[in-house]
């Protein structure tokens, strides 16, 4: 199978949704080691494996563009009272491991997670981006429509807490976006059909299960009333890399909102160098995180604007190059007038809005003029950094709302992208529209997404103890 093609299906997870139960705050944390790994350059070559990154942020970017401020969502009520978390009160935290997902050629990072009762393994993919926690699985008569042979399946009738939401409830009708209006009968379970910019469909129903995890006291426990989508079948190239997806999007009903309920009101998570070898492990914590450093860490409001959502965003005043503030209209920056900055762990490379694009390669390139250039597609302004090897590269900082300065290192956006060759590592997007902090130019540092006190904090961190 193509690389593009597994790209492709990674891309349109952000634009479902779903309702977690609520829980009951406890003191404790939640930490999810990650481990990144590099490409299989054997198979691909690193320029191959950039490029197919630069196409997914491509189709990535329209999906958010076409996303956003077009959903029907209405927050639920009253939806997860009931809901309850088996959680041991000695356990500090507890853990799901995540390992690269290079080796299918995407910049993600999959997590292993246990669904049902008894528990079913998956792998899903850990977005920022994504409200919806699915997995492919039948249900009823139905199988899983082209999921292929050897693939991981959920079998619902299998587990005892799988149990489908009516699509006569009111939460079906007001609560869950991309369900349909047809309800067949009062007990028929509440389907989605959703159309992705690249042209696939998934459908499948809405249920609410049960999620195993193991505590870091060695004892089990178990996050009851999850909501989650049973996708059935689909239609496309979307969908065959990964088991489904975890949702860690900004809603009240994502999987971050649930396990934040429980574990402090916070979450966050340290990426490694996105090229660092397979054996290098970050983590994902739910709740208070003891590596950030209050002294050390930077913070600036979390944005939690209603039109972004399920993304996080974050207020930008500026960029600089080399002490230059650079003359980008404060209108990309504004929510209000249809730009704003969004943090996206799924998207790669940074995506700049047009002005401020232009802007920040402009500057990178005029102090770049001393280093031969070379052309490789699809990039503007790439380098031959053999010829080039002592040129210092400019400093590049994102000035946010307060004091809060992100310094990523050179390495996040003059990337390497072949032996010997560097390239700036932007994307340029429409203007007006969002603007998105890839996972590449966040790397390296420890970002806590307090979602009870609506702060972002973040450190530079090698992200490896």
């Amino acid at each position: 199978m193509p690389p593009l093609l597994l790209l492709s299906l990674l891309i349109g997870f952000d634009a479902l949704l779903a309702v977690p139960a609520i829980a009951k705050s406890h003191s404790t944390s939640l930490r999810v080691p990650l481990h990144r790994s590099p490409p299989p350059l054997a198979a691909v070559t690193r320029l191959d494996y950039v490029r197919e990154l630069v196409k997914s942020d491509h189709l990535r970017q329209r999906m958010i563009s076409g996303t956003i401020g077009g959903r029907r969502y209405r927050q639920p009520r009253r939806a997860c009272e009931n809901a309850t978390t088996a959680v041991a009160a000695a356990a500090e935290s507890f853990a799901m491991p995540l390992t690269s997902g290079a080796y299918t050629h995407t910049g993600q990072y999959f997590v292993r997670f246990r669904l049902g009762t008894p528990a079913q393994r998956f792998v899903l993919v850990a977005d920022t981006g994504s409200d919806l926690t699915w997995v492919k699985c039948g249900f009823g008569p139905r199988r899983c429509r082209l999921c292929g042979g050897g693939q991981r399946l959920f079998r619902p009738e299998k587990s005892v807490s799988f149990d489908p939401i009516r699509c006569s409830s009111n939460m079906c009708k007001t609560s869950l976006p991309f369900s349909l209006t047809t309800c067949p009968s009062p007990a028929s379970p509440c389907a989605y059909n959703y159309g992705y910019s690249d042209g696939s469909t998934a459908r499948g129903i809405f249920a609410t299960e049960s999620v195993t995890v193991m505590l870091s006291n060695g004892q089990k426990a178990k996050l009851k009333g999850l909501i989650v989508g049973c996708t059935s079948s689909f239609a496309g190239s979307s969908f065959r890399s990964s088991d489904g997806v975890l949702g860690l999007g900004h809603s009240g009903i994502s999987f971050a909102s649930r396990a934040t309920a429980s574990f402090g009101g916070r979450f966050s998570y340290c990426l490694v160098d996105h090229l660092s070898p397979r054996n290098v492990s970050s983590y994902l914590t739910f709740g208070p995180n003891g590596a950030l450093f209050p002294s050390m860490a930077r913070q600036t409001e979390l944005l939690m604007e209603p039109r972004l959502a399920p993304f996080y965003s974050v207020g930008v005043s500026g960029i600089s190059v080399d002490g230059e503030v650079l003359k980008i209209p404060m209108s990309v920056w504004d929510v209000g007038r249809r730009g704003g900055a969004i943090l996206d762990s799924g998207t790669s490379l940074t995506v700049l809005v047009e002005p401020a694009y232009e802007a920040v390669v402009s500057a990178l390139s005029r102090r770049l003029a001393g280093v031969p250039r070379v052309d490789v597609d699809p990039f503007e302004y790439c380098y031959n950094w053999t010829a080039g090897a002592r040129v210092r590269i400019p400093k590049l900082v994102v000035h946010l709302q307060g004091p809060a300065r992100l310094e990523p290192p050179a390495k996040s956006y003059v990337i390497d992208v072949a032996d010997g060759v560097k390239c700036v590592g932007f994307a340029s997007a429409p203007w007006p529209g969002v603007s998105t902090i890839g996972n590449i130019l966040q790397q390296e540092h420890l970002w806590e997404f307090d979602i009870k006190n609506r702060r972002l904090r973040f450190q530079r961190s090698t992200c490896t103890r």
